[in-house]
C-alpha cells in the first residue's frame, strides 16, 4: 500500500471505483482435516480460514490435483481494485445482489486491500460484464 493512501468508505464511491479484474487460473475451495495435509496446502493456499470442522483453504486447482484433496466446482477470481475500507457498508451487498440476480454464485473474501469474488468459471465472463456494468451505473450516479 503507498503512503497515505486511504480507503474508500462510501457505498455509491466504492462501487464506482471497484474496477473488477478478473484473475488467470482455476481456484477451488477444499477443506482439510489432519495437521499435515494442513500445512502442506497452506504453502500454496490463495486463503484459508479456520473452521470447526476444520481448515478451509481456497488453492490453485493444480495444486490440490497433486496434493489429492477434493473439491466440488472451478472457480475464477474477480478482483475488486477499489481499496475499500474495512468498515465500508454496501460493496459486498451491492456485488453478491448482482450476481444473485443473474443467478450467480458468488464467495467473498474480504482482505486488507481488496475484496475478491469466487465465481464458477462457467459464470467468470457473465460475472465480470454484470459487475463492470454495475460499476459504470454507479460512475454515472456520482456525476
Amino acid at each position: 500500500m503507498k503512503s497515505g493512501t486511504r480507503p474508500v468508505k462510501g457505498t455509491r464511491k466504492m462501487i464506482a471505483n471497484m474496477t473488477p479484474v478478473l484473475q488467470p487460473g482455476i481456484f477451488v475451495f477444499c477443506s482439510v482435516l489432519h495437521n499435515d495435509d494442513a500445512n502442506k496446502a497452506m504453502t500454496v493456499a490463495r486463503c484459508s480460514f479456520a473452521e470447526d470442522e476444520g481448515m478451509s483453504l481456497i488453492l490453485p486447482k493444480d495444486e490440490a490435483d497433486k496434493l489429492g484433496l477434493g473439491y466440488d466446482n472451478d472457480m475464477k477470481q474477480i478482483t475488486l481494485m477499489v481499496f475499500s475500507s474495512i468498515s465500508g457498508v454496501g460493496l459486498t451487498a451491492a456485488v453478491s445482489t448482482e450476481l444473485a440476480k443473474h443467478k450467480i454464485p458468488a464467495n467473498v473474501v474480504a482482505a486488507t486491500q481488496h475484496d475478491h469474488i469466487f465465481v464458477p468459471a462457467k459464470h467468470a465472463n457473465t460475472a465480470m460484464d454484470l459487475l463492470r456494468n454495475l460499476q459504470t451505473r454507479a460512475q454515472r450516479e456520482s456525476e
